[in-house]
């Protein structure tokens, strides 16, 4: 056997200053370090130069959607190993071992580990980025209307067939609600979907609107279940036609309206309720407190807007905070998180009363798990459907969220406003948390 992936393992190991938390098999079939643990498969040298010219995070997983590098084993396991590789832990802490290692070299055996490294990549420059997964980086201001359209199209219209295998017949791309680990995903998701309608105390003849509404899995629930009329609203093409042909194949074209339009461009109001699920991480710091303005002003005095949406953790400098630029480039391009504390305050900024939040974290960890099982197992579907690194994407992407969600580096909030009236009148229970009036 030749020596590449004992010579990898020593460099980890340096940069690390710790045993190597998995195996290692490189592109001459050597292998390296403990035994019964995950194995990271370095399929060509060239992977190695892409970390090189981009260290951490976007090298790695540019690497990963070439198809350079692959993973045998417990893919949870082994990226939970390689993010305490690549990244210091700790609240709000971001840093790159690897770049900080390649870029300050001040200890002789962290300058030694990048020698090495450089020695083993080979000579030259890496090959270019895969570019049909990647997005290119948007000119000109963030969330423009044209912006904003074009970074949904880039993620949202994929392929409604890839996402039938990916989310399975519910066709709900945000977080379930679980009653338990061991139920389905689409009890998981009718749950979510009936939860959300009564903390809104949806009734017949109310008039609902939809913001980013996707494949139309809400308004069909909140129509059918609780006799109101909905609009539904979303950038995607692709989405939108999905929806009209399955309300149109429900019978109630008379009840639901799919329109393609920016939140920005919703004119007739007023509305009896809102609902924004898992739509508010694409509206941007820049355009958040317009965003709860607009949807103030859409609601009748008394109407309620139910916001779900994921949070991150506050930074020790919000000033610092960066988009992951793996999330930014491959999946969610423009998307921005912020800490549910400062979204509570612009909804109550734009004049709302905030009456509830319900974390629910750990119901997505659950929910990323399931879409990543429903991905494999329709993996040869899933990379004819949309090719093999945009598969790739999609399946590093679920299970690092996933991991995310699980350790609380990131969660999801419902939280439930009022427009409440004058007089003060909320209209909920004295037990909001029944969710039955």
């Amino acid at each position: 056997m030749t020596e590449a992936a004992g010579r990898l393992a020593a460099l980890a190991e340096k940069a690390q200053g710790a045993p190597l938390p998995l195996r290692i098999r490189a592109w001459d079939h050597s292998e390296a370090g403990p035994p019964g643990t995950p194995t990271l498969v370095v399929r060509r040298r060239r992977a190695l130069r892409r970390l090189l010219w981009k260290p951490g995070e976007l090298g790695l997983a540019r690497a990963w959607v070439a198809g350079d590098l692959d993973i045998e084993g417990d893919l949870y396991q082994a990226l939970e190993a390689l993010a305490g590789l690549l990244w210091e832990r700790g609240p709000g802490s971001r840093q790159s071992r690897t770049a900080a290692a390649l870029q300050a070299l001040r200890d002789p055996a962290l300058r030694s580990a990048a020698r090495g490294l450089i020695a083993l990549a080979g000579p030259g420059l890496p090959p270019p980025p895969p570019r049909e997964e990647a997005r290119v980086p948007g000119r000109g201001p963030l969330h423009t209307l044209r912006r904003d359209k074009a970074a949904i199209s880039h993620h949202y219209d994929v392929g409604n067939d890839f996402y039938e295998r990916v989310l399975g017949p519910s066709m709900v791309y945000s977080c379930a609600y679980w009653d338990r680990s061991g139920g389905t995903l689409e009890d998981a998701q009718h749950a979510k979907l009936d939860l959300i309608c009564r903390k809104l105390a949806l009734r017949p003849g109310q008039r609902l609107l939809d913001v980013g509404c996707g494949w139309g899995s809400m308004v069909l629930h909140a129509v059918r279940e609780y006799g109101v009329s909905a609009v539904g609203i979303t950038l995607s093409e692709e989405q939108a036609a999905y929806a009209r042909k399955r309300i149109a194949d429900a019978g109630l074209t008379d009840r639901i309206e799919i329109r393609v339009q920016d939140y920005r461009k919703v004119t007739d109001g007023p509305f009896d309720a809102i609902s924004s699920i898992g739509m508010a991480e694409h509206v941007g710091a820049v355009r958040y407190g317009e965003y709860t303005a607009i949807l103030h002003r859409l609601l009748k005095p008394g109407g309620r807007l139910l916001n779900h949406q994921i949070a991150r953790r506050p930074e020790p400098d919000e000033e610092a905070y960066r988009v992951d630029e793996f999330i930014d480039r491959y999946v969610f391009p423009d998307g921005e998180l912020a800490p549910l504390g400062r979204t509570v305050s612009q909804l109550e900024e734009a004049g709302f009363e905030v009456r509830d939040v319900e974390a629910i974290r750990e119901h997505y960890a659950l929910t990323l798990r399931a879409w990543v099982a429903n991905l494999e197992r329709h993996w040869t579907e899933a990379v004819r459907l949309i090719s093999p690194g945009r598969a790739r994407v999609w399946r590093l992407y679920m299970a690092a969220c996933a991991l995310s969600f699980e350790r609380n580096r990131i969660g999801v909030n419902q939280v439930l406003a009022v427009r409440t009236p004058d007089d003060g009148a909320s209209g909920l229970p004295l037990r909001a948390r029944d969710w039955r009036e």
